[in-house]
């Protein structure tokens, strides 16, 4: 190792728990530092408790639970629809990822196969949240470590993203987009819709690439920061069950919209023959912090890919399917235009109706920009769910950071917590 650490007096660097502070005899080489949950750099709200040796880290310990949200409590309470108010505030950089992932495993347990209009619009929505996720975790990397330009260069067209999500659900930072079986609603206008993908795949994002990759890719300060600091190996990523870019940059090839796709990422999505969208997943073999910002910005540049497959290739018909089957509320204009719709709808948010789900139980999951979300549902026959558990991408991948930070100096900690992208409402669940 290119750094060497003074005896600990027996203390194991297997802690988990802080716990062996207690009795610690202080040898006057040692101290322990607190790491949040306030300070600025974590981007989030958590705590690392670090024991420095010098500027070296001899243990880091991660600690959570400052949140104290109950999502999955609450998913016991909200009907199938409702329940989508609370999983987008999970991972809240790109809100509509957490959305198609929760009525993707709705829809899983009561067996729907949406429409292809629908499926499109979802992919579509689902790719864009992905390039929310990462222009932030790759702008961020420069701002880590002091570039606050590039900061900009990212959050410009996120800005963008935002009027996209505002356009087709009216509200900007949490849509709540999906419903079982279908959509809150179609596009207000399809041509607008259009227009803006457009603009922003086509005109905004590569300028937001080519400035943020002239500024970074090859700054020497940004390599020497980044290269060879939290390091881990492929074998070592598969035990420790990582998923998305920190799994992919250490040469981990999984990808479940490769692996176990669904949407459009499989074939035959139409009914009718059509063949998955095509990307390369991105991979790396490093494993360290340069390698995660890196497969970040490839995945951007494949997102816009499946767009591009996609955006003139948007079905007509429904989004919503199965419209007489009980399963999905009707358009308004049958609400107030047909009796028949105003008891559907009535039948489906009355208290003491609601949806007469399977006794069964079913797992949605969605390749996310940090990884593999998933949701797991248990259901009892009645209109919302009587468990509900997360698979979050964040809380598996963070469990590493005592190992990534080990022996590095103490600068490092705030490149190695943003590679990894941490959001802590999927940590407190």
């Amino acid at each position: 190792m290119p750094y060497t650490l003074r005896p600990e007096d027996g203390l194991t660097v297997d802690a988990d728990s802080a716990r062996y502070v207690a009795g610690h005899v202080d040898t006057g080489d040692r101290w322990v530092l607190n790491f949040g949950p306030q300070h600025p750099a974590t981007h989030t709200t958590l705590r690392l408790v670090l024991e420095l040796d010098g500027e070296r880290v001899a243990r880091c310990t991660p600690h959570i639970g400052y949140l104290h949200s109950g999502f999955e409590k609450l998913g016991e309470h909200l009907d199938f629809n409702q329940y989508v108010t609370i999983v987008s505030r999970m991972d809240y950089l790109s809100p509509i990822h957490n959305d198609i992932t929760w009525h993707l495993a709705v829809e899983r347990l009561f067996g729907i196969d949406i429409t292809p209009r629908c499926k499109v619009l979802r992919t579509i929505m689902n790719e864009l949240g992905r390039i929310q996720n990462h222009l932030l975790c790759v702008a961020a990397a420069g701002l880590d470590l002091g570039a606050l330009t590039g900061f900009l260069y990212g959050f410009n067209p996120r800005e963008k993203i935002y009027d996209i999500m505002d356009f087709i659900s009216g509200q900007r930072f949490h849509p709540d987009w999906t419903r079982v079986g279908g959509l809150m609603q179609d596009l207000p206008d399809e041509q607008t819709f259009k227009r803006m993908v457009k603009n922003l795949i086509r005109e905004d994002l590569p300028v937001a690439l080519r400035d943020i990759e002239g500024l970074l890719n090859r700054n020497r300060i940004f390599v020497d920061r980044t290269q060879g600091i939290g390091v881990i190996s492929r074998e070592e990523a598969i035990n420790w069950s990582l998923s998305g870019p920190c799994a992919r940059a250490s040469g981990v090839a999984r990808d479940l919209r490769k692996d176990m796709p669904y949407l459009c990422y499989q074939d035959n999505w139409d009914g009718q023959g059509a063949g998955a969208v095509g990307f390369n997943v991105a991979v790396a073999t490093d494993g360290d912090t340069l390698c995660r910002y890196l497969v970040r910005l490839e995945e951007i540049k494949q997102s816009i890919g499946i767009i591009e497959q996609l955006i003139d290739a948007i079905p007509q018909g429904p989004v919503d399917t199965f419209a007489d089957s009980k399963v999905v509320k009707p358009d308004k204009k049958d609400v107030y235009g047909s009796i028949e719709g105003l008891i559907q709808h009535f039948e489906l948010i009355m208290s003491n109706r609601g949806w007469k789900a399977p006794v069964a139980e079913a797992y949605g999951w969605n390749e996310g920009p940090n990884g593999e979300q998933g949701f797991y549902i248990v259901s009892d026959g009645g209109p919302r769910a009587w468990r509900v558990k997360t698979r979050p991408a964040c809380f598996i991948n963070y469990q590493v950071m005592q190992k990534l930070t080990e022996g590095h100096m103490l600068a490092d900690i705030v490149a190695i917590l943003g590679s990894i992208n941490v959001v802590a409402a999927e940590l407190d669940r």
